[in-house]
C-alpha cells in the first residue's frame, strides 16, 4: 500500500511540477532528503523518483518564465570551479568505472542546487525550502528521539537504508547539521504553540543524536550546540531547551553508551586506527598524485595496497577533508576550502547588510543559523567522510540566494552607493517585480 500511494502521489504531481517549477524543487529536496521510498518494501523501493522530480523541475524551468541565471560572485565562481575540477580529475581517475558512477550522482546534485540557486528569489521561496528540509531529515531524529526513549537507548538510531543517511552516523550528522535550520523556524513561527512543539522536536533530535552511539556526532553537536547558543538571541531558550535534551538523554543512555564515550580522547580503538590509516593512505595518494588525487573510487582496497600504511586495513575516508585530498587532490583541496571559506563570508555580509533593518532580520537570522548548520557539518566532517552529502550544499545554497534577495531588496539597494548597485530589471526595472515587503512575485 505504501508503494502505491507514494508512486500515485508523486507521478500524479509530475504535471505540477512542470508548470510550477519550485513545487518540483519542493518535491525534489523532499524525496532526496527523506527518502521516502525507502520507507517501502516494494516496486517503489527503487523507484527513482528523485530522478523524476529533478527532470521534471529542470523542464519546467526552461519552459517557464522563471528567472534562468544564478548569482555571480566569489562562492558561486569557486563553487562552478570545484565542479569542473572534479569532472576533469574524474577523467584521469585510477579508479575510472566507480569514478564515472560517483561523478554522476555528485552532478545531478550539483545541477539541482545551481537550480536551486535560480529559483529562490523571494522570501517565501526561501521560507519553504527550509521547512521541507527540516522537515525531511527531522522526522527521523523525532523518530528516533521516541526510539531512544521508549527503549532506554539500548539500540543505535539509524536512517533509511541505501540512502546517504543510512548509517548510525551519518543520521546523526544529518540531524546535527538540520536543528540550526529548525531553530530558525522556531525564531521566526509567530503562534507560540509553534515555538513550543518546534522546540520539542529539537529536544527529540538532539536525543536521536545521543541515541546513535556515534563519537564524530556528539562532537559535532557540542560545537554546534555552542555555536548555536553564541549566534542565537534566544539564549536562556537556547540554553535551557539543549540541557533538558542532553540531561535526559544522558539519564537514559545505558552502560555501554558510556563505555563507547569514554574511548574519546583515549587509547585508539581498531576503529580509529582504521580511520587514521584511511587519512595517511589519503595522504600519501595526494602526495604521489598532487595535482589530480586518485578520482572518485580512490578509496578502495586495491589501491590501499599501493598507498596506505597497513595495506590489509581498508576503511573509507571518514573525513571530509582527507576524502577531498585523496579524491580531488590538494588543488581540489584548496578549492573545496576556499568554496566554504566565501560561503561564510557572504553569511556575514548578509548580517552586514541587513543590520538595522528589520523588514531584513529574517535574512540575518537564517544567515547565522546556516553558518552554524555548516560548522556542525566541518567539525562532524572531520570524522566522516561525506564530502558530497547533498544537504550542506543546500545549506550553502540557502546563504547565498539569500544574500542575493538581500542585495537586490529596495532598501539595500537605496543604501548602497550608486556605482555598486544591481543592474534594474526588465520592463519597468525593479520597483514593478519588488514588493513593498521586500519579497518577488
Amino acid at each position: 500500500m505504501r508503494d502505491l500511494v507514494l508512486t500515485l502521489f508523486v507521478l500524479g504531481s509530475v504535471p505540477m511540477m512542470v508548470y510550477r517549477p519550485f513545487i518540483g524543487l519542493l518535491f525534489w529536496m523532499w524525496i532526496g532528503f527523506m527518502n521516502p521510498h525507502r520507507l517501502t518494501w516494494g516496486f517503489a523501493y527503487s523507484f527513482p523518483f528523485v530522478q523524476i522530480s529533478a527532470i521534471a523541475t529542470i523542464l519546467g524551468w526552461f519552459v517557464s518564465k522563471e528567472p534562468k541565471r544564478i548569482p555571480i560572485n566569489v562562492a558561486t565562481v569557486l563553487w562552478l570551479t570545484f565542479t569542473v575540477w572534479v569532472t576533469l580529475t574524474t577523467v584521469f581517475a585510477l579508479n575510472p568505472d566507480e569514478a564515472w558512477f560517483e561523478w554522476q550522482r555528485f552532478i545531478k546534485i550539483q545541477i539541482m542546487v545551481y537550480v536551486m540557486l535560480a529559483l529562490l528569489i523571494n522570501r517565501e521561496r526561501i521560507n519553504q525550502s527550509v521547512i521541507v528540509i527540516a522537515a525531511s531529515i527531522c522526522f527521523y531524529g523525532v523518530k528516533g528521539g521516541l526510539f531512544t526513549l521508549a527503549t532506554g537507548g539500548q539500540h543505535m538510531v539509524l536512517g533509511p537504508r541505501n540512502s546517504f543517511i543510512g548509517g548510525n552516523t551519518e543520521i546523526a550528522f544529518a540531524i546535527v547539521v538540520t536543528l540550526p535550520l529548525l531553530w530558525y523556524l522556531r525564531g521566526i513561527a509567530e503562534r507560540r504553540w509553534i515555538r513550543m512543539a518546534l522546540a520539542g522536536v529539537f529536544g527529540l533530535c538532539l536525543l536521536s543524536v545521543i541515541g546513535s552511539y556515534s563519537r564524530g556526532a556528539i562532537l559535532a553537536t557540542t560545537a554546534m550546540l555552542g555555536f548555536l547558543w553564541m549566534r542565537s538571541r534566544g539564549k536562556i531558550v537556547t540554553g535551557i531547551v539543549g540541557m533538558i535534551a542532553l540531561v535526559v538523554g544522558l539519564e537514559l543512555m545505558p552502560d555501554k553508551w558510556f563505555d563507547r564515550m569514554s574511548t574519546i580522547g583515549g587509547e585508539l580503538d581498531r576503529s580509529e586506527q582504521g580511520r587514521i590509516n584511511a587519512w595517511w593512505f589519503a595522504y600519501h595518494l595526494a602526495a604521489d598524485r598532487p595535482l589530480m588525487g586518485g578520482g572518485f573510487g580512490a578509496f578502495n582496497p586495491d589501491l590501499f595496497l599501493r598507498y596506505a600504511p597497513d595495506p590489509e586495513f581498508f576503511r573509507d575516508a571518514h573525513s571530509i577533508f582527507f576524502e577531498i585530498l585523496g579524491e580531488q587532490g590538494y588543488v581540489g583541496l584548496l578549492l573545496y576550502l576556499c568554496m566554504g571559506l566565501a560561503i561564510i563570508i557572504a553569511g556575514w555580509k548578509i548580517e552586514r547588510r541587513t543590520r538595522g533593518l528589520p523588514e531584513l532580520q529574517w535574512a540575518s537570522q537564517l544567515a547565522r543559523m546556516c553558518q552554524v548548520s555548516l560548522v556542525g557539518y566541518v567539525v562532524g566532517g572531520l570524522f566522516l567522510g561525506l564530502a558530497y552529502f547533498d544537504l550542506p550544499y543546500a545549506v550553502a545554497a540557502l546563504i547565498l540566494a539569500t544574500g542575493e534577495v538581500v542585495r537586490r531588496h529596495p532598501l539595500v539597494v537605496s543604501a548602497a552607493p550608486k556605482a555598486s548597485r544591481p543592474g534594474a530589471y526588465p520592463r519597468g526595472g525593479l520597483a514593478e517585480v519588488i514588493r513593498p515587503d521586500g519579497g518577488i512575485p
